[in-house]
């Protein structure tokens, strides 16, 4: 599945050992703002430190999600995990990181005359006489 918004929460990578394997892990909370009507939010996490490193998500970013959902059981009650495998950065928010912006856009070191209407003007049915409305 995936997801595509802003991200608006970057938590603090979590860490520990497993007590199963013995193993050292990691993960990383997030929550990513849909837009729309009316906003919806969805929290996802990264697990592992490698993963963390190589999405490098940052607060504010639009980008799209991707995730797989799953759901455990923890003293009787069940508990949804939505956990981020892939993000797809927006081309717009690329562009503009990579793109610094022109501080003289095209045109504008060009003189601005506005024409004023005369006789040679084809268009020009005002004599004077009449109001332009």
């Amino acid at each position: 599945m995936e997801l595509t918004g802003k991200i608006i929460v970057v938590q603090e990578p979590k860490s520990g050992t497993s007590s199963k394997t013995g193993n050292p892990w990691m993960m990383q909370e997030y929550v990513i703002e849909v837009p729309g009507q009316y906003p919806r939010h969805c929290a996802f996490t990264v697990f592992g430190e490698d993963r963390i490193k190589q999405l490098n998500i940052q607060m504010g970013e639009d980008l799209t999600v991707q995730f797989d959902i799953d759901a455990r059981e923890y003293n009787g009650r069940w508990f949804n995990d939505f956990r981020a495998y892939n993000v797809i950065r927006n081309q717009a928010t690329v562009q503009a990181q990579t793109i610094q912006a022109d501080p003289n856009p095209p045109f504008s070191n060009l003189p601005f005359d506005a024409p004023t209407p005369g006789a040679d003007d084809p268009f020009n049915t005002n004599d004077g006489s009449e109001l332009p409305f």
